[in-house]
């Protein structure tokens, strides 16, 4: 009885369409997921830096990185034959390093440049970027191209 009530199950699932790709839904889950994560965490340990970047670096590059991300992917609604044709865990993978790689030396740049180019004393969020922005970079893009390879796969199906 229960390898049929598993199969069923099963075929449920797959006979569901899965929601489709909206960027405005995808950028809003982007910022509002880890500044209620982040927030939390900073409040519950006490931590008031890490309740503020929770808001601003950390949900802000999450929303910007899935926007970009995501528009790129869409490419106006025509999406590029080699990332739908390329394995799903490949192309998440390249899209992180390429996203990571950009918020980090964003990063870098920001927490070098700003102290030594300005008359700002350095304040101490400047050095979490260094932090936040990669790591915001890779969840949002893993997510927004996990969400929107398993949209198109769908919908070629």
């Amino acid at each position: 009885m229960s390898a049929t009530k598993d199969r069923t199950s099963r075929n449920r699932a797959a006979s569901r369409p899965s929601r489709p790709f909206t960027l405005w839904r995808e950028v809003l889950t982007a910022y509002a997921a880890p500044a209620l994560m982040a927030g939390t965490a900073g409040v519950v340990t006490g931590q008031q830096d890490l309740a503020v970047a929770a808001c601003t670096s950390i949900a802000g590059t999450s929303a910007v990185v899935a926007f970009l991300v995501g528009t790129w992917l869409r490419h106006g609604g025509q999406p590029r034959r080699w990332t739908t044709t390329t394995p799903r865990v490949a192309l998440t993978a390249a899209l992180v390093v390429t996203a990571v790689g950009a918020a980090a030396l964003l990063g870098w740049f920001t927490a070098q440049w700003i102290p030594a180019h300005t008359p700002i004393p350095t304040p101490p969020w400047l050095e979490r970027l260094r932090i936040d922005l990669p790591l915001s970079a890779a969840l949002a893009t893993t997510i927004v191209t996990l969400r929107w390879r398993s949209t198109t796969t769908a919908s070629r199906a």
